[in-house]
């Protein structure tokens, strides 16, 4: 058994590596440009929802007020007629131009999350001296886990394009390859 506080630098490393990853799969190779459609009307669509002040949050319309709802006519009705919805609203950036610091902050804390329980789980497995393979193997598929297995339940019930889906799950298999040979190369021994 090898102590999470033994992992620290992979986990750290392996957390700045997935960062990186991801910067230059989001900013350079560019695979994920189909992930989201440009609105029809988009202009007219967004003035028209800027007028109702929307606060940020996540809306479903139409919303049934409850399980039973789902029943009344009313709702059926708005539910046929569409557009069936849903949605996130973000709060406007300050000044205009898209800031994502909060957002990357967020994104390097949860890798680290990732590394260490990607490290619990090898840890307990393992103990000091594991072979490559093997650290690998336990970090790389926790790490893997973590990064992609809950991304097919937005597409199974939220409608999610599955591509979006698939693609996010291949960077999460990337990000668990990283994970597992940082691991690999830095277990102690």
């Amino acid at each position: 058994m090898v102590p999470i506080t033994a992992l620290v630098i992979p986990i750290l490393l392996a957390a700045v590596l997935v960062f990186v990853a991801s910067s230059v799969i989001h900013m350079v190779l560019g695979y994920h440009a189909a992930d989201y459609n440009r609105l029809p009307r988009e202009d007219e669509v967004q003035a028209a929802l800027r007028g109702f002040n929307i606060p940020p949050n996540d809306y479903l319309v139409p919303r049934p007020g409850s399980p039973g709802a789902m029943k009344d006519p009313a709702f059926l009705e708005k539910y046929k007629k569409g557009p069936v919805l849903m949605m996130t609203i973000m709060p406007p950036s300050p000044g205009g131009t898209p800031a994502m610091g909060a957002q990357l902050a967020q994104w390097f804390v949860y890798c680290i999350v990732v590394g260490v329980v990607a490290a619990y789980m090898a840890g307990r497995a393992l103990g000091p001296g594991a072979p490559y393979p093997a650290v690998f193997r336990f970090a790389g598929t926790t790490a893997f886990i973590a990064h992609s297995f809950a991304l097919p339940q937005y597409s199974i019930w939220y409608h999610r394009n599955w591509g979006t889906t698939l693609r996010s799950m291949f960077d999460g298999l990337i990000y668990g390859l990283l994970t597992g040979g940082t691991f690999g190369w830095l277990w102690p021994r």
